[in-house]
């Protein structure tokens, strides 16, 4: 009809608003910033890790992406590894986890997160386990501290991460082998358990070799064997356990995770940040310069050492529980 008015249908026009707000939105991931949980109190490896990490992973990640690093320490990293598998599944919330420690919680007790909660990005880190001591101990090497420990039965204590960690596994490995008794101290991290050592409260620290380099060269803590197959880089001079005649090992693989219902897009990107992150030969040298010797796996591959291993320590458990 001539002269008539055309109105615009108002669903329409709802509908176009709607689409132009959408089109404005920051797109993941610059909405919001990533939190990156850290299952552990700050100073420790996997704190100066995750830290050093950030802008790399920032900038591999693109997209405006901001990650933040949140401390949330608690029963031997149960606290930190819930929040991380209870999370929106957004891809907004990593989790650093730690090989064996992710497994042992779910042996030892019925925790609020199961390992198929999990989506693993990949591995960064591979820190051997130690003995240390106080730099004026008598203790020298392993067969001075299995000496010590047959002549002082319960009176040799060890201090470790906490019960079902790395440290502590070592520190029963090593007690087995050698027929001896133990006193297991666990600390909430590594800074306590070098106060304890150089207080004499402890006799003999289990630590990670990578985040011990400081208060070695700050003359805290002597080491008296790495529990690496081989020995590290970060500590060449420093025999192994085995070279002493103990045929023991233990350590740490260090990685990150996401709720396992985060979609695959959001995880593909990811992994590829951190994929990319790993061969950044900025990355490695500060790594190198942080005492972090990485270990580059991607997530399949971490998927299935969290599971080998965790079929390693349920036979351990059933053969002997770690308890204390």
């Amino acid at each position: 009809m001539p002269g008539a008015i055309r109105r615009r249908p108002l669903f329409a026009g709802l509908a176009m608003l709607a689409t132009s707000a959408r089109a404005q939105a920051p797109a993941w991931p610059a909405d919001r910033p990533i939190s990156i949980i850290l299952p552990f109190p700050p100073g420790g490896g996997s704190d100066v890790m995750a830290r050093a990490m950030v802008p790399y992973l920032e900038r591999h990640l693109g997209g405006g992406a901001r990650f933040i690093v949140v401390n949330r320490p608690g029963a031997g990293a149960e606290v930190g590894y819930t929040a991380t598998a209870t999370a929106a599944p957004d891809g907004t919330t990593i989790g650093v986890i730690v090989v064996p420690s992710l497994q042992t919680i779910t042996i030892e007790r019925a925790p609020r997160y199961r390992l198929e909660d999990f989506a693993f990005l990949g591995s960064i880190v591979e820190d051997p386990g130690g003995f240390f001591v106080a730099p004026d101990s008598p203790v020298r090497d392993l067969r001075d501290l299995a000496a010590l420990a047959r002549e002082k039965p319960d009176q040799v204590s060890v201090g470790t991460a906490g019960i079902g960690s790395d440290d502590h596994l070592l520190m029963i490995a090593f007690a087995r082998l050698t027929g001896t008794r133990l006193t297991h101290v666990p600390f909430q991290g590594q800074a306590p358990t070098v106060t304890a050592l150089l207080g004499r409260h402890i006799t003999v620290a289990a630590m990670n070799i990578g985040e011990s380099l400081e208060p070695m060269r700050q003359g805290q803590v002597r080491a008296i064997a790495q529990a690496g197959a081989a020995r590290s880089e970060l500590a060449p001079d420093l025999p192994t356990f085995r070279e002493q005649g103990f045929d023991v090992t233990g350590g740490v693989v260090r990685g990150l995770a996401l709720p396992a219902a985060t979609p695959a897009p959001i995880r593909a990107r990811l992994e590829a940040a951190l994929l990319a992150t790993m061969d950044d030969p900025a990355w490695r040298a500060d790594a190198a310069r942080l005492g972090q010797p990485l270990r580059r796996m991607d997530g399949a591959a971490l998927a299935r050492l969290v599971r080998e291993e965790e079929a390693a320590l349920r036979r351990l458990w059933q053969e002997s529980p770690w308890k204390d």
